[in-house]
């Protein structure tokens, strides 16, 4: 069959006129289409596979880029034996913190803005030297039973002490922190949690002697 292109006009059957033939020579035949390109013999135009592609995707549909970190949560609690009012308001006094927490390396209220605080974090671990640090806000505490806070900038984290009475000289302290894995160290998450978690414990041992000291001094 010689090269040609045949031209179908279509009317409804009452009004059926011609159907002719229109021969199309070889000098007028356009170009093979590349192995990128897709001629259409009918829009008289060449497209490109990317054109395609934006034909069928959409050239402006956005992409999912997000990745999302894995959150933590790791609690502790010790029996402590100091009333729970001592205990109460010695944790309120954040920027004592760092006294007792081995991994905080300051704490600051803003003076303008008391409900706020800033908080660093310094510790060698997992072969690198980690340093952290964030803008949390101080929620209104539930005296003598709940001091919690979140973060707003820098790295995520929220957490909450509660406090349990044991009696008259005694009490429990539960100590919740959730936090997101840091990029960093993502490939050690697995063996995060253990590790702040033992941390924490440390944390509160040294509280315990912390708490002691400031009922005595109070």
């Amino acid at each position: 069959m010689s090269p040609s292109a045949a031209v179908f006009s279509v009317y409804p059957s009452s009004a059926i006129e011609t159907l002719r033939t229109t021969r199309i020579t070889d000098r007028h035949m356009p170009p093979p289409p590349s192995s990128s390109s897709s001629f259409s013999p009918f829009l008289g135009i060449t497209l490109k596979r990317a054109s395609l592609r934006s034909i069928n995707h959409g050239s402006n549909m956005p992409r999912r880029t997000t990745l999302l970190m894995e959150w933590q949560d790791c609690t502790v609690k010790m029996e402590i034996d100091v009333p729970i009012s001592v205990a109460y308001n010695c944790y309120l006094d954040r920027e004592a913190i760092p006294r007792w927490m081995p991994f905080i390396s300051s704490v600051k209220i803003l003076e303008e803005k008391p409900e706020l605080s800033r908080w660093s974090l310094k510790y060698s671990a997992f072969g690198r030297d980690l340093e952290f640090s964030w803008l949390a806000r101080n929620m209104q505490p539930i005296p003598n039973q709940k001091i919690h806070w979140r973060s707003l900038e820098g790295l995520p984290n929220r957490g909450a002490v509660r406090f349990f009475p044991k009696g008259s000289s005694s009490c429990l302290v539960e100590l919740t922190v959730s936090y997101e894995v840091p990029q960093l160290l993502a490939p050690v998450a697995s063996a995060l949690q253990p590790f702040l978690k033992n941390l924490l414990g440390n944390g509160l041992e040294r509280f315990a002697n912390f708490a002691r000291t400031y009922q005595h001094e109070s």
